[in-house]
């Protein structure tokens, strides 16, 4: 049977090296996005110009309409989808109380309510197949929480109940459930900071350094292969032992 990965936020530095490395794996790569099309187009050139597969789509994991469109044209094109990586997320730093309605329904929206989406539009199929992954990526301030981040850490804890109660619910139907907490990275989103900010965040990781997309992109290729059949519903950090 063909391997077929779908990542969302593919286009992004954490997707973008994800499906790299799934790529490299062997897995036919579904590369989605919402805003950065450009760079999908530019991920799955290079994919292709390496001889991998990956194909580029279009889906917004706010909208269950744009979900299950872009399930049936991955299946259409790659095949039953057999590995789900929800990466896709958005962040904002703000107090709690200046945050308006609309953006705390945004930051739900996209960072615990679209995953939670887009494993109930994959799972009927793995479940009738026996055989599934689902892996979600969260961040630690899921598991300790960010002043000025309220409401990210919010969802992110959300994703990470979310991952351990899916576990138990399809690991009796051959599905195995896990999220990758991520901490430090070296992204776009990251990249804003202020160069003094970054130095005083890697004086407290143990590890001495910022984290890489790269990192978080081997754990992924770690739990979806044949040696982590048995690890479900665990939370995987990859942080430089900053927490």
């Amino acid at each position: 049977m063909k391997k077929t990965a779908l990542v969302t936020g593919g286009s992004g530095g954490i997707g973008s090296e994800i499906c790299r490395v799934l790529a490299e794996g062997g897995w036919q790569v579904a590369v989605c996005y919402k805003n950065g099309r450009a760079p999908a187009e530019a991920l799955v050139s290079e994919l292709k110009e390496r001889g991998l597969c990956a194909e580029v789509f279009y889906c917004d994991i706010g909208d269950k309409d744009s979900i299950d469109k872009c399930v049936a044209e991955v299946r259409d094109s790659l095949g039953f989808v057999t590995l789900l990586v929800n990466n896709a997320g958005t962040a904002d730093i703000e107090l709690f109380t200046d945050m308006t309605d609309e953006k705390l329904c945004e930051m739900m929206n996209v960072n615990l309510l679209g995953a939670m989406r887009m494993s109930r539009a994959v799972l009927p199929e793995m479940i009738r197949e026996h055989s599934g992954n689902v892996i979600n990526i969260t961040s630690v301030w899921g598991e300790k929480g960010a002043s000025c981040e309220v409401a990210y850490s919010a969802a992110k804890a959300g994703l990470i109940g979310f991952t351990k109660a899916l576990a138990r619910e399809v690991a009796i139907s051959g599905i195995r459930v896990n999220c990758v907490s991520c901490g430090m990275i070296d992204t776009k989103m990251n990249g804003e900071l202020k160069e003094e900010d970054v130095r005083v965040i890697v004086d407290d990781i143990p590890a001495g350094r910022i984290g890489k997309p790269r990192d978080v992109a081997n754990v992924v290729r770690f739990l979806s292969g044949e040696g982590a059949d048995y690890i479900h519903g665990q939370v995987v950090r990859v942080d430089g032992c900053w927490i």
